[in-house]
């Protein structure tokens, strides 16, 4: 099918993301509940990265917007709950399967306390991942909270952090579970591509399940445009189509493609830290930025900046004339 086609496959007006979607009541209530206001939560909210597509740039995402608010001064825990755990070698963390790891967690062989980890950055802490957590989805499978388990091993540390954001695996089972129950919001990085749409129609139908079921108020925080080339005519008429949609939902802030940001990883680092003047830092900086607006959040270096900024401001000089009295 051709984007065209994509476009006016549906007598509602040109351009809407319903037309790419199939004709189903399923969308009119996560419509409603996904503009509505962000619910204002001082300490401890729990963003969920999340989209079911992979090699869309979540781990990125979950990384880099980690470490930017960890730099801004927000105390940040970075959970990675997939079982590949690149989101741990992100941050320097190699494969370790004796690493206490989500899977302690979600099993219930330790506290949250006991497994997260300090990484380069002083803000910012790590709970790892591991390949045992593929064997979560069998193990867990008969547990009555299954679904709740890691909700409920955050809600020990949650009032001692600003943000805890968790990194979803690319994929719908049981992991996945956990981290739409336990998210508040989610933070859905896509690519400007026509089977981006698609997997919209099935996010959609997955996070209304989740509400009626196990997290009522979940809610979409964003929509994130990664590996982004606005030089393409399907970049920009998916970026239309996808803002005519999620309205303000859309951030401002875009994600491009950048060499820099495809090696940090490689570092064990994220791109703030690696190469502080790629397009990829300026970019994950922007995101850290709007996402502290939306939220109504304030950084201590962002405070730090404004009491600068007034102080400054204050100062008067005072032009003086010869000759000097």
């Amino acid at each position: 099918m051709q984007f065209s086609q994509l476009r006016t496959a549906s007598p509602e007006p040109q351009g809407t993301l319903s037309t790419a979607l199939p004709s189903s009541p399923q969308l009119h209530p996560l419509r409603r509940s996904a503009l509505k206001p962000l619910p204002l939560i001082s300490m401890g909210k729990i963003l969920g990265v999340v989209n079911q597509k992979g090699g869309v740039g979540k781990t990125t995402t979950a990384i880099n917007l980690a470490a930017c608010l960890a730099i801004e001064g927000l105390r940040v825990l970075l959970v990675d709950c997939d079982p590949q755990a690149n989101a741990s070698s992100g941050l320097g963390f190699q494969r370790d399967d004796n690493r206490r790891s989500v899977y302690d967690l979600l099993v219930g062989d330790c506290t949250a306390d006991q497994v997260i980890l300090p990484t380069e950055l002083e803000s910012l802490s790590l709970i790892p991942g591991s390949n045992h957590l593929t064997g979560a989805n069998i193990e867990l499978a008969n547990a009555d909270d299954r679904a709740v388990r890691l909700r409920n091993a955050l809600e020990t540390v949650r009032d001692t952090l600003d943000l805890i954001i968790l990194d979803c695996p690319p994929a719908l089972n049981l992991l996945t579970l956990n981290v739409l129950a336990a998210a508040e919001t989610l933070i859905v990085p896509m690519q400007a591509e026509y089977f981006a749409l698609e997997g919209v129609s099935e996010l959609i139908s997955t996070l209304e399940r989740v509400r009626a079921s196990v997290n009522p108020g979940l809610i979409i925080e964003g929509v994130l445009l990664t590996m982004y080339d606005d030089r393409t005519n399907l970049a920009q008429q998916v970026t239309e189509t996808l803002r005519e949609y999620f309205r303000e939902r859309l951030y401002k802030a875009v994600i491009p493609r950048n060499i820099r940001l495809a090696e940090a990883p490689s570092h064990g680092k994220p791109v703030a830290l690696y190469d502080s003047r790629s397009r990829g830092t300026e970019a994950y900086f922007e995101l850290a930025t709007e996402f502290l607006v939306r939220n109504k959040m304030e950084s201590p270096r962002g405070v730090q900046r404004k009491a600068a900024a007034a102080t400054a401001a204050k100062r008067e000089t005072k032009v003086r004339f010869w000759p000097y009295s």
